[in-house]
């Protein structure tokens, strides 16, 4: 079996709350979860803080954090986000929402998706050159609420092009509304993982929490082993809809893992901290 790679995503859990979580909680929040073991933290953005108000701080935050035990990813959504991450070494990913779908595009990074393709193709280039590597996430891949055409082969014909064109070997497929089933993750995953079998392809799954580990066991079970998730299930994409649904929430994704007798190296005590942290930060 492939190592499973557990991915939290603090960013995602922060991005979309109106009122401003001050910077040293924000650190010490991020600083607790870094102790977990998690294989990748998500933990700040460089995107106009206009867009994203909430994380107008980023560069503060990552001065404080230690970041000794996992690697370090930040979401950018543009050229000019990505030079501003690539300054800083300890950042390890640079992450780029990829829409399928050309309305959600047009919302989230005021572009077409052919323009989106160009701007990967610009970021790639830039994160080669300062030892970086692009996690694009396919933003509306289990469907969307526009009325616009969705179906499997949109994605994995998206995905072929990225990976032949682009070298974009890191791509979580995103439920951005909370649209999957079970037997949709299911479908688009048995499909996608055997056809390219070169990308790690990612769960970046928004969902309700009584329906979260099916969802979780549906994508394991066809060979996913890579899993986003966000502490209490907190966050959701603003740009996406009115109502946002929230994260996968970690610790119904480590009960699932857990229960099936999974290894996941995430420190147990650590996390049951970090979870404590949590009810203070987010009450």
């Amino acid at each position: 079996m492939k190592d499973l790679k557990l991915i939290e995503c603090p960013r995602d859990a922060m991005q979309g709350l109106h009122d401003f979580i001050p910077t040293e909680k924000k650190i010490t929040y991020i600083n607790d979860i870094l102790k977990c073991n998690f294989d990748t933290v998500d933990f700040g953005s460089f995107v106009s803080p206009k867009a994203i108000p909430q994380l107008r701080d980023t560069a503060e935050v990552l001065d404080k954090l230690d970041d000794s035990n996992s690697k370090l990813l930040a979401i950018v959504a543009n050229e000019r986000g990505a030079k501003d991450a690539c300054s800083f070494e300890r950042i390890n990913y640079l992450g780029y929402p990829f829409s399928v779908s050309e309305e959600f595009q047009k919302r989230n990074t005021n572009s077409t998706i052919e323009e989106s393709f160009h701007r990967v193709e610009a970021i790639k280039e830039l994160a080669d050159k300062n030892n970086k590597e692009v996690v694009l996430y396919l933003s509306m891949g289990f469907g969307n609420p526009y009325q616009e055409e969705w179906h499997p082969d949109i994605v994995a014909n998206w995905s072929e092009k990225l990976y032949d064109k682009l070298g974009i070997n890191i791509q979580a497929v995103s439920d951005t509304i909370g649209a999957a089933s079970a037997e949709m993750v299911t479908s688009l995953f048995s499909t996608l993982i055997p056809s390219f079998p070169k990308i790690e392809f990612g769960a970046h799954l928004h969902t309700i929490r009584e329906e979260a580990q099916s969802l979780v066991e549906a994508a394991f079970n066809s060979g996913c082993y890579r899993f986003d998730g966000a502490i209490k299930g907190l966050g959701g994409c603003p740009m996406a809809t009115n109502d946002l649904t929230g994260n996968m929430p970690t610790e119904l994704m480590l009960d699932w893992f857990d229960k099936n007798n999974i290894k996941t190296n995430i420190d147990e005590d650590a996390f049951a901290k970090t979870l404590q942290t949590a009810q203070v930060t987010f009450p």
